[in-house]
């Protein structure tokens, strides 16, 4: 799809690296948001954490944990870079095949190829908007049928997986809260459970055609908790009484640090955009205020985490207390 559609390859690259939206929408800067939260998940960061400390090598041996980290690394790379490469040619071949396009332009199409689904789009000049559901249905009636079956189960694969990695997620971080010494079966069968259950109930009860708007929103929510993963991750991988000879370098600190404050900068810009764009007082009142405490919280976070990297000039009072608890290797 994306050979056909033939997409402007300099605007392409030129998106890539110089994000801009031009005459965006509130609808826009949410997806906009949302990209980044969908793409840079908080909960991957430890998920990939529990992964590389799951492979079975001798942790006394410094070469063997070196190789280790070095083919996670190269694997999660491999990973990642599929997943960029698959979200450049989704969001490519949308905006070239189906912007401008209005509702009578794809019921005409629809309608051409005998699809059932023609009557979704009504017969009017209205600009055509695509979510998860409909758009299976335009790939359907612009590619053939096949495209219409492999965009369903591009999304349920997605969907599987996005669940793994949650549930996988929430079972790592809780086995060190909990001390849960379950079978392996019993663990997975309540993580699972309490993860999927709630999934079921909103795809039993509610309308497929609005589960996108409850699926941006999610993902807005990911990008906001971006700083809550990426903060603690990047001090705890930082500090040589964890991570001994492979705590992170100069190098990693700084860049890492620049990325969190580079993320957080994109999430308040986009959020006072958003809200900026609905033009009401109480949206504002209130977006301010949770702006506040989020700041005051990431700010609290990071401060916390540089007295721990060493920062001890910002200590003060009971943080002393709370760095040596971070600092204890065997606690």
């Amino acid at each position: 799809q994306y050979v056909t559609v033939r997409p402007n390859q300099q605007k392409l690259l030129q998106g890539l690296f110089i994000p801009y939206c031009k005459d965006c929408g509130t609808p826009q800067l949410e997806q906009a948001v949302g990209i980044v939260g969908a793409v840079i998940m908080p909960h991957n960061m430890y998920l990939h954490s529990a992964l590389v400390k799951s492979r079975q090598v001798n942790r006394a041996d410094k070469r063997e944990v070196r190789e280790a980290n070095k083919y996670f690394f190269i694997e999660s790379c491999i990973a990642l870079f599929v997943s960029f490469i698959i979200n450049i040619f989704v969001v490519t071949v949308f905006a070239e095949a189906f912007f401008n396009k209005t509702n009578a332009d794809v019921n005409q199409v629809c309608a051409n190829s005998s699809s059932p689904h023609s009557s979704l789009f009504p017969n009017n000049n209205e600009t055509l908007e695509v979510d998860i559901y409909k758009g299976g249905v335009v790939l359907g009636c612009y590619f053939g049928p096949a495209a219409l079956y492999i965009w369903a189960i591009g999304i349920l694969a997605a969907g599987q997986s996005s669940t793994m990695t949650g549930t996988y997620s929430g079972q790592f971080v809780m086995e060190g809260f909990l001390n849960l010494r379950w079978s392996r079966f019993a663990r997975v069968l309540l993580t699972r459970s309490i993860a999927v259950t709630p999934t079921l109930f909103v795809a039993i009860f509610q309308d497929v055609e609005h589960l996108t708007g409850m699926n941006d929103f999610l993902n807005v929510l990911m990008s906001l908790q971006l700083p809550f993963a990426l903060i603690p991750v990047l001090t705890f991988t930082s500090l040589p009484s964890v991570m001994h000879d492979f705590a992170n370098g100069l190098f990693w600190k700084v860049a890492g640090g620049l990325l969190i404050l580079l993320i957080c900068c994109i999430n308040m810009y986009f959020v006072v955009a958003y809200v900026m764009s609905l033009h009401n007082l109480g949206l504002y009142i209130g977006a301010a205020v949770l702006s506040v405490v989020y700041l005051s919280f990431v700010a609290y976070l990071t401060w916390l985490c540089l007295v721990a990297l060493g920062a001890s000039f910002l200590a003060c009072g009971n943080t002393v207390s709370v760095t040596r608890t971070l600092h204890l290797e065997e606690s």
